[in-house]
């Protein structure tokens, strides 16, 4: 757990792709790209707050009970993105909340602030200083960035194939469509990738690819010690 902070923000075994972290945020978020993007900053704004949060108050806050306490802290960080858009976005808030509210406990769930924890009580192994605050943001929201960059990524293969559009956050109508190929129709082998089932056979192949990419990169690392 230690080596978590160490290692490769993306080839590492503790990435999204390795662990299948936030699959069903993945998923769902990734159906459109003005859903992507707004779960992009969701992330990235309860990824960091709640780490720099953490990292200043941690000294107060008790052993016992600190999973939940910082559960409920993120919930409340992300409630607050939450409210802040749906001021100036009520539509688009609508269609999404359902999914935000996973991050918190994707977050807690990561192993992260275990991470920070078993980093402190062994400094001596660890490239990043657990008591710097910047350094536990920094880490946070790279963590945060490989997620979110997985779901627009996805978002772009999606829409556009299953749907025949691509949104963007905006409009009266929460959101709007560069262009749309909805009236020609499209077929029905393309038009799976917008349901959750071709979501999911979407992120096998990208899985598999990148089990081989990874692969391939651990040998070359060998060779070249």
């Amino acid at each position: 757990m230690i080596n978590r902070l160490n290692s490769n923000i993306f080839w590492s075994s503790h990435s999204p792709l390795s662990t299948l972290s936030g699959t069903g945020l993945i998923i769902l978020a990734s159906s459109r790209l003005s859903f992507s993007i707004l779960c992009a900053g969701a992330l990235l704004w309860v990824f960091g707050l709640t780490s720099l949060v953490f990292s200043f108050s941690r000294q107060i806050i008790p052993t016992k009970g600190r999973m939940i306490i910082l559960l409920f802290l993120s919930s409340f960080i992300c409630g607050i993105f939450i409210l802040l858009i749906s001021i100036f976005n009520p539509l688009l808030i609508m269609g999404t909340s359902f999914f935000l509210i996973l991050i918190p406990p994707i977050f807690i769930g990561s192993g992260f602030f275990e991470a920070v924890d078993l980093a402190t009580s062994d400094s001596s192994n660890s490239v990043i200083s657990s008591s710097d605050p910047f350094e536990i943001v920094a880490r946070a929201l790279l963590e945060a960035g490989v997620l979110a960059g997985i779901i627009i990524a996805l978002s772009l293969i999606r829409e556009p194939l299953g749907m025949g559009t691509l949104s963007f956050p905006g409009s009266f109508h929460g959101i709007f469509e560069l262009f749309s190929n909805r009236e020609t129709g499209s077929f029905a082998t393309i038009r799976i990738l917008s349901t959750s089932s071709g979501a999911l056979l979407l992120l096998g192949y990208a899985i598999a690819l990148y089990r081989y990419f990874k692969k391939d990169k651990t040998n070359n690392s060998e060779v070249e010690e």
